[in-house]
């Protein structure tokens, strides 16, 4: 692989810091930290190899609609995600998460449904009759430590 160069989905294109409260939805592409607080919806560009990682300290009240989501902080309102979500050890999520494939390290909580969409989240979004089934997983636990 040396010489290769490779295309990193993983940059941060834009900064929401510590110090920012932004009230309003957000739309990007490329990629968003957000660091301090976002009361509004975050929605990436349709087909955009979009990121967004919340930091410890980050907190979304909102919708997130983007194809892959870190989530080390708070977020208020349903998850939803194409590709991947990863939920650090101190993620706290009040609500649904619709996603692919999914990482959950041990301390990070989940207070909602965990539903897997097969990739298939353009269909969710536009189907207000989901019916629930067997596979969804109703969640209110958090991953602890023992010992």
């Amino acid at each position: 692989m040396l010489g290769k160069a490779k295309t990193k989905v993983n940059n941060i294109d834009t900064l929401i810091s510590s110090k920012v409260e932004l009230k309003g939805d957000l739309y990007f592409s490329g990629g968003v930290q957000v660091e301090g607080r976002v009361i509004g919806n975050i929605i990436a560009e349709e087909g955009a190899a979009a990121v967004l990682r919340i930091t410890e300290n980050g907190y979304v009240e909102g919708e997130i609609r983007v194809p892959k989501v870190v989530i080390n902080g708070r977020v208020n309102g349903n998850v939803y995600s194409n590709d991947h979500v990863e939920l650090a050890a101190k993620a706290r999520v009040t609500g649904n998460v619709y996603y692919n494939l999914i990482e959950m390290v041990m301390g990070a909580e989940v207070n909602g449904n965990l539903m897997h969409s097969g990739g298939q989240v353009a269909e969710i979004e536009n189907d207000t009759s989901v019916q629930e089934d067997d596979t969804d997983l109703d969640v209110n636990y958090s991953a602890v430590k023992t010992g």
